[in-house]
């Protein structure tokens, strides 16, 4: 259930300020498995692994859950920083 809130609020927060949207369009592109299109669920997402290794070196837990602001800022600074 935290994921689900953390989506809704970061999709309420880019249907406020579009500019967020294509960011956070960006940061979802960059994150997506490698070969996302050849094994289910089809879906270019994060890879379940490096995910967990990013939270972890980001805020000391594998099963953290970033804040929305984290997120929309990280989001910001990487239109800056391709």
């Amino acid at each position: 259930m935290p994921w689900f809130r953390l989506v809704a609020a970061l999709t309420l927060r880019a249907l406020v300020n579009p500019a967020v949207a294509v960011d956070l369009l960006r940061v979802g592109w960059r994150y997506r498995r490698r070969n996302w299109w050849a094994r289910a669920p089809f879906l270019p997402v994060p890879d379940r692994t490096y995910l967990r290794w990013r939270l972890y070196t980001a805020y000391g837990s594998e099963d953290a859950i970033p804040p929305v602001a984290d997120v929309v800022r990280y989001a910001r600074w990487a239109r800056h920083h391709p």
